[in-house]
């Protein structure tokens, strides 16, 4: 199903997902035509979702980032998961294992913007709030 090649190529799509199929083949030894292909069929069996773009939100004056763990009340998850795509303040949302049984990443302006998302969120349960210091580069 999926080789060494597609590996490769996904991992410069990761790199830079704006790279030709020129560019790619060259990269790994491939043709254009041939790294087309792969690409094509890597979208049609779902390996490959979408491409995306990373965001600098400080450049937004979004200069706050952290993480916000939610523990549910009873009988709110379901309102919960219907609130969570209304918030621009989320990033990305995760239903988790564990004490809490929410994973939020959220961008903030500043302590006061995300005081204010808190009291929101609190409404829904228990949060647990992590200030993300920096990132590791991967």
């Amino acid at each position: 199903m999926i080789d060494d090649i597609d590996i490769s190529i996904l991992n410069e799509l990761k790199n830079d997902a704006r790279l030709s199929f020129a560019e790619i083949g060259r990269i790994i030894n491939l043709s254009a035509s041939a790294t087309r292909e792969r690409i094509l069929k890597m979208e049609d069996i779902g390996v490959i979702k979408n491409y995306s773009i990373e965001i600098d939100h400080s450049q937004l004056g979004y200069d706050l980032e952290a993480f916000i763990l939610v523990k549910v009340f009873h009988g709110k998850l379901k309102s919960f998961i219907e609130t969570v795509p209304k918030l621009k303040e989320i990033k990305s949302a995760y239903r988790i294992t564990g004490n809490q049984n929410i994973h939020l990443k959220v961008v903030l302006k500043n302590q006061l913007h995300l005081q204010q998302l808190i009291d929101k969120l609190m409404s829904y349960g228990d949060t647990h709030t992590l200030l993300i210091l920096s990132g590791i580069p991967l």
